[in-house]
């Protein structure tokens, strides 16, 4: 594993902190993150939502920054909110399904 591939590997599963305000379920396991590149301090994040009228848009954006900044190797993140893929609940993982049938919540 290269440099590079391992500092990625340590942001996903920072992202995995990173909880969606409105359900116990991380952003990884929603779906949310649909690509993340590190270079040399610089982290590039294309994040998608559930509905172009999520209300916690800004929440979920600064959990994730703050979060990644936690992280040694990193100085700066740059989010882009991509549609393309538009998301469906496809996308949940199979760990944040089982979360959420737990919770009562259809996924």
């Amino acid at each position: 594993m290269t440099a590079t591939q391992t500092v990625e590997a340590r942001l996903w599963l920072a992202l995995r902190e990173v909880e969606d305000p409105e359900i116990p379920i991380s952003v990884v396991g929603m779906g949310l993150i649909v690509a993340l590149a590190w270079d040399d301090g610089v982290v590039d994040v294309q994040l998608t939502f559930t509905a172009m009228g999520c209300p916690a848009m800004d929440f979920i954006q600064d959990d994730i920054r703050e979060r990644l900044l936690q992280e040694p190797d990193v100085d700066e993140v740059r989010i882009e909110i991509v549609w393309d893929p538009v998301w469906t609940r496809k996308m949940i993982r199979e760990e944040a399904r089982e979360t959420m049938r737990g919770l009562g919540i259809v996924a």
